[in-house]
């Protein structure tokens, strides 16, 4: 049977699902993060998928969002979209140190994924962290200072930017060091799948394919780099999706 259970770790909201015949050992671990407005609860399908399969997963909720949301406005959160995504980064080790100490993790058995913001969360965690054992980027994109600029423009554009030259140079300061478009020598041939509607007006669908053809041609081991566009799907992870995603860390954890 699939437990779902509240598992708040150093102040961060978690969902903790697992197949109760493996709650209190060491397993395959996989940590989702979910996207921009959304909210761990709603990763539920995808966690159980996985859950079934033998993984123990983690859902956080994001700062700003659900059991985190403290009232910001929709535009005040929208400027602190990538706020959230350095702050899923430092958390990401917490929850893994967490893991460790209670003896709930698989020796290099670690799955880091995530829709859309999640997923550019996922793409930074395998610059920044080389424990991440494979990895799922659901529509999310890994050239983050590009992304950023996208939104920035889209921010200028309406008159929202209340942005300091210093606080931007400090932003794409943080952001070159975990964009993983101009740190690819991190991959180490990792496990990576990526999935992306190929009409995606939300996060460009180009993005995430051109990464892909650029660096396919490092990976020796061709299974261990996958690429899913499912035409005309637009910002939404299909339920194909998410079984592409279970089948891969069953694949590549198990």
């Amino acid at each position: 049977m699939i437990g779902i259970y509240q598992e708040p770790i150093e102040g961060i909201p978690c969902l903790h699902v697992v197949d109760q015949k493996y709650a209190g050992g060491e397993r395959p671990t996989v940590i989702y993060y979910h996207g921009f407005t959304s909210a761990k609860e709603q990763n539920l399908p995808i966690a159980y998928m996985l859950a079934e399969k033998g993984f123990r997963v983690l859902l956080p909720e994001a700062l700003h969002h659900g059991e985190r949301n403290s009232g910001l406005s929709d535009d005040k959160r929208q400027l602190a979209f990538f706020e959230i995504v350095l702050k899923n980064i430092r958390e990401l080790d917490i929850i893994r140190k967490y893991l460790l100490e209670n003896k709930l993790l698989k020796e290099n058995a670690l799955g880091v994924a995530g829709t859309s913001m999640g997923g550019i969360t996922t793409s930074a965690a395998l610059v920044k962290y080389s424990w991440v054992n494979a990895a799922a980027v659901m529509m999310g994109t890994p050239k983050l200072q590009a992304y950023a600029h996208q939104l920035l423009q889209y921010a200028e554009k309406n008159g929202k930017t209340p942005f300091t030259k210093e606080d931007l140079d400090d932003l794409f300061e943080q952001l070159a060091e975990l964009d993983l478009s101009a740190h690819v020598e991190s991959l180490h041939e990792r496990p990576l799948m990526f999935w992306h509607g190929e009409n995606d007006k939300v996060v460009p669908y180009e993005q995430s394919h051109s990464f892909y053809q650029t660096v396919k041609q490092a990976y020796k081991k061709k299974d261990h780099l996958q690429f899913i566009g499912e035409k005309g799907r637009e910002h939404k992870v299909s339920v194909p999706a998410m079984h592409h995603a279970a089948e891969w860390f069953e694949r590549h954890l198990l």
